[in-house]
């Protein structure tokens, strides 16, 4: 309450009185419960068979007959009567008696009281109840068009208000009241009432790309006082991605899997710092298309965390969008389409390539060519024209490149220095990446026909000296 407030409250004939509706606990003692046969026999009486057979016949008949749920006085109160005494849960629940912890992502719910504590009447009283964050003031509760007619001296009138919380840090339930006191005078009662939000949990993400997929690993800690059992955490993708929850092998039998996939079993977070990790494969819906990016990375979507707490209250989060792995944005791109399963010393063989434009604009002419180190001897060599030029190329469009090669060398060899440039300023734009072949000395099918030379009626490509 302010010190405003505080400093009226003497002269004021209403008052608020505010408490947090939230499920019950459970009552749990652990008292020193002791077994009733240890009080009557010793460890040694199990040595003689004959004794330890007429032990349960006279304990019953002679201590625990007593022992009635009419017996008012409690003697019988440490014994162990049933095994599940030992878990100190006498069956009770206990309401909160404190306004506790208020967590991110739960609904606050409240009681409100306003008591007259006069000992006249009050009338036409206008009542609103306001959440204020740091950000934003939202009305709960406006009586404004219809006003509380009379509270009685000593009566009051409650109602209950709901939020969702959005917001971390400090909040404020702001309780206001206008109305008329016995005197007809005109009064205004505002009360504050203060609490802290917390963040129940954390998420901490790693991004792995190997080849054409992404692995996304989101590990979630438990910061409540409280287990929290997830209903749900799922991650939704943007559009250019598939994704698929990963988990680890499990062996069920076939009526097992059945049941579990009927009746989903919640995931158990520990309180106190308790973790669990989820995995995630996340595969392009638009291969070899340009990625969304945001500050040079990807968005690969955010995960939606649903979770209840030991009685069932309910709780739900979102993430901010979950950005991948920055991407290095080419403008031009070569990439291999086909080479021949069999490449044979000294003949010459075809490699298909294919060139696309990833910008917003017409590229080009652009030059496709074999460029490294002269004084490296390479294995695999361009066989005929040592250039190719291609025209102008249409923003996000490509078109496909045959290079003629020839290996002169056996065994395992690499292709290597195949680049694109600018026609004109030699710009370089990208380059293969080394290309792993097998060079045989086996003979194979007649020499390639005039589908080889017939490179020249190929409308992209021109003589370069």
């Amino acid at each position: 309450m302010s010190a405003a407030a505080a400093a009226t409250q003497g002269s004021q004939s209403l008052a608020f009185r505010v408490m947090r509706l939230c499920r019950p606990s459970f009552q749990i003692a652990n008292p020193l419960c002791v077994d009733p046969l240890d009080l009557f026999v010793g460890e040694d009486i199990f040595d003689s068979v004959a004794a330890a057979a007429q032990i349960p016949r006279l304990l019953h008949q002679n201590h625990l007959s007593k022992a009635t749920d009419s017996d008012l006085t409690y003697r019988h109160r440490f014994e162990l009567r049933n095994p599940s005494d030992a878990m100190g849960v006498s069956g009770l629940l206990m309401l909160p008696q404190s306004f506790g912890a208020i967590y991110l992502g739960e609904t606050f719910c409240s009681y409100i009281s306003i008591n007259n504590s006069s000992s006249f009447e009050v009338r036409e009283i206008i009542i609103k109840a306001e959440m204020q964050t740091e950000k934003q003031r939202i009305l709960l509760l406006d009586t404004s068009k219809s006003p509380v007619e009379t509270i009685r001296a000593g009566g009051r009138y409650d109602f209950i208000v709901e939020h969702d919380v959005k917001e971390l840090g400090a909040h404020t339930l702001v309780c206001t009241a206008l109305y008329n006191d016995g005197d007809g005078e005109k009064k205004y009662l505002p009360q504050f009432f203060k609490f802290i939000v917390a963040n129940p949990l954390s998420v901490r993400t790693k991004v792995r790309t190997v080849k054409e997929n992404t692995f996304l690993e989101a590990c979630i800690e438990n910061h409540t006082k409280s287990n929290l059992y997830m209903d749900q955490v799922e991650f939704e993708p943007t559009q250019n991605w598939n994704v698929k929850v990963l988990k680890a092998d499990e062996h069920h039998s076939e009526t097992n899997f059945k049941n579990r996939e009927i009746f989903k079993p919640p995931v158990l977070i520990r309180a106190g710092g308790g973790t669990h990790n989820y995995l995630y494969q996340l595969i392009s819906s638009t291969p070899g298309s340009t990625q969304v990016k945001i500050d040079g990375s990807n968005v690969l979507g955010k995960l939606q965390i649903t979770w209840r707490t030991n009685l069932g209250e309910p709780g739900r989060l979102q993430t901010q969008q979950i950005l991948g792995s920055p991407i290095t944005h080419k403008e031009i791109e070569l990439q291999i389409v086909e080479v021949p399963p069999v490449i044979v010393l000294e003949r010459p063989f075809l490699v298909r390539i294919n060139l696309t434009n990833q910008t917003d604009q017409k590229m080009g002419p652009f030059q496709v060519c074999s460029q490294g180190d002269p004084s490296e001897e390479r294995a695999v060599v361009i066989n005929g024209l040592q250039a190719v030029v291609l025209p102008q190329l249409e923003a996000s469009s490509s078109t496909e490149v045959i290079l003629n090669l020839i290996a002169i060398r056996l065994g395992v060899q690499k292709i290597t220095g195949i680049k694109v440039l600018d026609a004109r300023d030699n710009k370089i734009y990208d380059a293969l990446p080394d290309l792993e072949v097998n060079t045989t000395n086996s003979p194979i099918q007649p020499p390639f026909s005039g589908e080889l030379w017939s490179l020249t009626d190929y409308k992209a490509f021109t003589v370069s000296s």
